[in-house]
């Protein structure tokens, strides 16, 4: 039990890779609040595990984010480790068709969720120099492409930079950033591909527990060790 008495809130928990690292944070001794907008899909994620707890909320809302840590704080007490999993995609992705509601919902919660939750949990953090907050970001975050999209690749672009920025700032207060890149993984994210994947093509993909499997090794590293960036794809995905 490698993360017995710490505390984690994971956005977009209630499914893929956010109820994945949410598993295994509490797999290994981590009480963990997951936090999205569908009720009954964090239900299930809490459902696998008694030491996970759920609060429904909007990680694009301000409002909603502060009540969320309000209660992750009522709930869980310290919270240790954040992880920032929500994120979104829409169908119409190209620049002639990508609509400006879609663009702004895209970084509303892409980029302004993280944001949100950062700003939340950082304060704690700093005064008690240690913790760890995890990005999910994109291969799309570091290498624009035509299947992520405009809005998708310019928000992930935006979460690295993020990322990196609060790593900048707030290393030397002892708190730990993690960006994590996944190439393409088997998520509910998919339903929202302009042309559905094969069976054959899901096949090759990655799975949500392997994105789950480097942000447990990166929240069980030692205060003194800190992992900046981690690209993970599958074997297949082209990268360079």
């Amino acid at each position: 039990m490698r993360l017995e008495g710490k505390a984690a809130v994971v956005t977009g928990g209630g499914s893929g890779i956010g109820q994945a690292i949410a598993w295994a944070l509490a797999a290994e001794g981590c009480k963990v609040m997951v936090a999205g907008r569908g009720k009954e899909q964090l239900a299930e994620t809490a459902a696998k595990q008694s030491s996970i707890l759920t609060c429904q909320a909007d990680v694009g809302n301000r409002e909603q984010v502060a009540a969320l840590f309000q209660e992750a704080g009522y709930r869980l007490g310290q919270i240790h480790i954040l992880v920032n999993s929500a994120g979104i995609n829409v169908p119409k992705r190209m620049m002639h068709e990508l609509s400006g509601e879609d663009w702004d919902r895209m970084f509303a919660i892409n980029v302004t969720g993280a944001f949100n939750c950062m700003r939340e949990v950082l304060p704690q953090m700093r005064e008690r120099r240690d913790g760890v907050i995890i990005n999910i970001s994109s291969t799309s975050g570091k290498r624009a492409s035509l299947l992520g999209g405009v809005g998708y690749n310019a928000s992930k672009f935006a979460m690295t930079a993020l990322g990196t920025s609060v790593a900048l700032e707030d290393g030397r207060n002892g708190v730990r950033v993690t960006t994590i890149c996944p190439g393409e993984v088997e998520t509910p994210i998919l339903k929202n591909r302009p042309t559905p994947p094969t069976a054959e093509h899901r096949a090759r993909m990655l799975q949500p527990e392997d994105v789950a499997a480097a942000a447990l090794m990166v929240a069980c590293l030692p205060p003194r060790a800190n992992v900046a960036e981690l690209i993970i794809k599958p074997t297949t995905q082209d990268y360079a």
